[in-house]
């Protein structure tokens, strides 16, 4: 809305639980429980909350157990949108990463927003594409959406802008980054002035395999890009 774009908004928070290897989670505002956040699985994301400005520290821990995943510390500032993403590691085991973003969205643009979490340590750096039905990427005058987003940041980086791109259905690509090397091909469709968050995680079940997480702001869950 117009107090988002004028950085009048209060600042606003999301969680996503983007970590197939992580139990049923909860999240701690410094000590206190956010009860919205509370004991969630694999692909539950909320919606963004306000909260006060200012500096304070955010933890995800297993609900049983109270083993602490991660914390990450949110200086909040108005306008800004903050999203905590818990995501799988390496070693079976899992962390939390924080998205900045100063939604600096033009007041004429009516455009969606975009941005992808490289979650998938089994994908390196990676690349985005989005590109109508029936492109070819192969083309020489085919360039990424988004470019070199490596495994743990997000793209654009936290504390960029995510990126203006008009409603519509698209073939969404990704490929090892610098290369025309795909390793996940979907279709998504949206409209304009969505907030899309993309997340690349690993396959369960196809070990070397990756596959596309999609939440639309205003959704309670991430859900699966239908491949093609």
């Amino acid at each position: 809305d117009t107090s988002d774009r004028l950085d009048l908004a209060d600042p606003v928070v999301r969680f996503v639980h983007a970590s197939p290897l992580a139990p049923n989670l909860t999240l701690f505002h410094g000590a206190v429980m956010q009860s919205d956040v509370m004991d969630k699985p694999y692909k539950f994301a909320s919606n963004y909350f306000n909260v006060n400005i200012g500096l304070n520290t955010w933890t995800a821990k297993t609900s049983f157990g109270d083993v602490t995943l991660g914390s990450v510390p949110i200086d909040a500032v108005r306008g800004n949108k903050y999203t905590i993403v818990a995501l799988p590691g390496t070693n079976a085991d899992s962390s939390v990463y924080l998205i900045t973003d100063p939604y600096n969205k033009p007041l004429s643009s009516d455009s969606a927003r975009l941005r992808i979490m490289n979650a998938a340590f089994n994908a390196s750096n990676i690349d985005l594409y989005m590109s109508p039905l029936g492109a070819d990427i192969m083309a020489p005058t085919a360039v990424p959406t988004i470019a070199g987003t490596a495994y743990k940041t997000s793209g654009p980086a936290s504390g960029g802008d995510s990126i203006d791109i008009p409603g519509g259905t698209y073939k969404l690509t990704i490929t090892n980054a610098g290369t025309k090397v795909i390793l996940f091909t979907g279709q998504v469709a949206f409209g304009n002035n969505a907030d899309i968050l993309l997340l690349s995680v690993p396959n369960s079940l196809l070990p070397g395999v990756i596959k596309t997480l999609i939440k639309f702001e205003g959704s309670a869950s991430v859900t699966e890009v239908p491949p093609l």
